[in-house]
């Protein structure tokens, strides 16, 4: 796990994020994916921060392997949750979305699919409440 300090360039607010590799910020970056906490804007870059040395002791180590597999077994807990109780609707969910709001449609369950940053900024401006939730692969530990 790696520890970023982000900026948003359009509000100048900084944050910080964990990623699993410096590759992995990169990949989200370039697929537009990172967004402002504040503004939403995805003008967001990496800014300077000082190394956070990961300590040599057994114990220490232990204890942030033990963090993150917590963190990891919540995400997982919410990816079970929403699959056993949204119906997933896929490249659809912008349209599904906007249906279910202006159509007044009722329906059982929530749904949950994917859709862009710029969809889902559009969706909330319009007063469609949604979510981003990260979706871990299982696969990987």
């Amino acid at each position: 796990m790696i520890k970023y300090l982000l900026k948003c360039k359009d509000c100048e607010q900084e944050f910080e994020s964990w990623f699993s590799t410096s590759n992995e910020y990169d990949r989200l970056l370039k697929l537009k994916l990172l967004n402002c906490q504040s503004c939403e804007s995805i003008n967001v870059e990496k800014t300077l921060m000082s190394p956070n040395l990961l300590k040599t002791k057994k114990k220490e180590n232990l204890e942030e392997i033990k963090k993150y597999k917590k963190v990891r077994k919540k995400l997982s807990d919410y990816k079970k949750f929403i699959k056993d109780n949204f119906e997933y609707v896929g490249e659809n969910f912008t349209y599904k979305a906007r249906s279910i709001h202006y159509d007044k449609k009722k329906t059982k369950k929530g749904i949950y699919g994917n859709a862009s940053l710029k969809d889902i900024k559009e969706l909330r401006e319009e007063g469609i409440n949604t979510d981003i939730i990260p979706w871990i692969d299982e696969e990987k530990n």
